[in-house]
């Protein structure tokens, strides 16, 4: 049982390093010359758009939802896959 509280408090700890690289961490989504740039706690950073000239607000507020919807997932992925290094295959919690 102890070795169990022992791997929980290194996970906590590893978990905590990870939420700071992912601070610090930039992924962009462009889509049709719409640019997001959201962090790695999925906060927005930055919204590029392209010149607007014809183009409908309909049609880009599509394109925006798209961007940040492939930001959000392009972070969660790299959160789960930095999860996965710490934890490692030996990694077991009962339950889980």
């Amino acid at each position: 049982m102890f070795d169990k509280a022992k791997q929980m408090y290194q996970l906590q700890k590893k978990a905590r390093e990870i939420k700071g690289q992912l601070k610090n961490t930039h992924i962009e989504a462009e889509d049709e010359g719409v640019t997001v740039v959201i962090d790695g706690e999925q906060n927005v950073v930055k919204v590029t758009l392209p010149e607007l000239t014809n183009e409908k607000k309909e049609d880009l507020e599509k394109k925006l939802e798209k961007c940040f919807n492939k930001a959000v997932k392009k972070s969660q992925q790299i959160g789960a896959d930095l999860m996965k290094s710490v934890m490692g295959p030996d990694f077991n919690l009962p339950g889980m």
